[in-house]
């Protein structure tokens, strides 16, 4: 293995971005993912009930913790992005991953402003901001499939296939008979 790949698979701070083989960022992207589809969730389901007031504000509330989760999920990721080689595609396709992700963010920081300077809180969620969270979502989506190509395709913070066959060995063969706890069992 290069040094550059195996530069790639171990943090910068094990205490920051995850010890090696399980780093934080996939686990953190999940919460702003979640909170961000529910709240898309809850936008239409606004305009399916006759008292939307509480669904509103639900979703207002998601995206304000899917930012809040989305900034630990950033930070982390940079972490990651820091130890990539400039000038390879895994590092171009990380920079798109961070770019879409952030815009993604941006976005919703404005549809959240939108929302609370525009909308009366106890009727459906209004067509734009709705709208906004769809086209959003859209390029969180994107981002996810460039963050899967750097995980999956290119390896990133990902353990040593060397690692990764220890999972797949098979304990050798005994001899003789077997014994009591194996017969308890």
């Amino acid at each position: 293995m290069s040094d550059e790949l195996a530069q790639v698979k171990h943090p910068v701070s094990a205490a920051l971005a995850g010890p090696y083989g399980h780093p934080y960022h996939p686990m953190l992207v999940t919460l702003p993912i979640g909170a961000w589809v529910t709240s898309l969730i809850f936008d239409i389901a606004s305009h399916l009930t006759a008292g939307p007031a509480f669904l509103t504000r639900g979703s207002s509330w998601l995206i304000g913790i899917g930012l809040i989760g989305g900034l630990a999920a950033a930070a982390t990721g940079f972490l990651d992005l820091i130890v990539i080689p400039v000038a390879t595609p895994a590092a171009r396709t990380a920079i798109w991953h961070m770019s879409l992700v952030l815009a993604a963010m941006a976005a919703y920081v404005a549809n959240m402003l939108w929302r609370h300077g525009s909308h009366d809180a106890s009727s459906p969620v209004a067509g734009g901001p709705l709208a906004l969270s769809a086209g959003t979502l859209a390029v969180l989506t994107i981002a996810g499939y460039l963050g899967g190509k750097l995980s999956f395709t290119y390896g990133v913070r990902v353990a040593a296939e060397s690692v990764q066959a220890e999972g797949y060995r098979t304990a050798p063969a005994r001899r003789g008979p077997p014994s009591d706890q194996a017969l308890i069992r």
